[in-house]
Formats: C-alpha cells, sequence, structure tokens
C-alpha cells in the first residue's frame, strides 16, 4: 500500500492557501474554502492511499478547483493564487488519470 504523497501535498497547499489568504487580506471565504476544500482532498488523498482505484473525492474536489479558480485566473490574470491552485488541481487530475490508464493495461 502506497501514501499519496502527492495528495496530501496537494491538499496541505490549498489550506495553507486558504489560511494565508485569511491572514493577509482578512478574507474569511478564503479561509473557509481553503480549509474546506483542504479537508475533503485530504479524505480523498487517504482514500486513494487505501484503495488507489478510489480516486472519486479527489478527482471532484480537484475538477471544481481547477473550475473556479480557472475561472478566477482567466478573469484577474492573476498568478497568485488562482493560476498555481489551477496549475496544480490539472496536475492532480492528470496523475488520476495517468493511474487509470495504468491500471486498464495491467
Amino acid at each position: 500500500m502506497s501514501v499519496d504523497w502527492f495528495g496530501y501535498i496537494y491538499a496541505g497547499a490549498v489550506a495553507a492557501g486558504g489560511i494565508l489568504g485569511y491572514y493577509k487580506k482578512g478574507s474569511v471565504p478564503s479561509l473557509a474554502a481553503g480549509l474546506l476544500f483542504g479537508s475533503v482532498l485530504t479524505y480523498g488523498a487517504h482514500q486513494v492511499s487505501q484503495n488507489p482505484p478510489n480516486y472519486t473525492v479527489q478527482l471532484i474536489g480537484s475538477s471544481i478547483l481547477t473550475g473556479v479558480m480557472g475561472y478566477r485566473f482567466y478573469n484577474s490574470g492573476k498568478v497568485m493564487p488562482a493560476g498555481l491552485v489551477t496549475l496544480l488541481s490539472l496536475a492532480i487530475i492528470g496523475k488520476i488519470a495517468f493511474q487509470s490508464v495504468s491500471s486498464i493495461k495491467t
């Protein structure tokens, strides 16, 4: 059984981003969203660590963040935080897709 380190790091980065947004700008929505999505993604990483094909929670959380933060990045053009979160979310989705295709081949 392998640990989904990338998933845990991604979840921690999302939660830390929410905390940082609150600390720097006093943004309560940023804090709430960061902690909510960080928790959901941590749970998803735990599920993937226990059973790699069980990626549903992680995929849904990452997809929502990709859409929301991608839209914010498109409108604002700001790399931090919207562009970075979009990129990390796409990387997680790519990782899930790669693992899914790899498991089909074996």
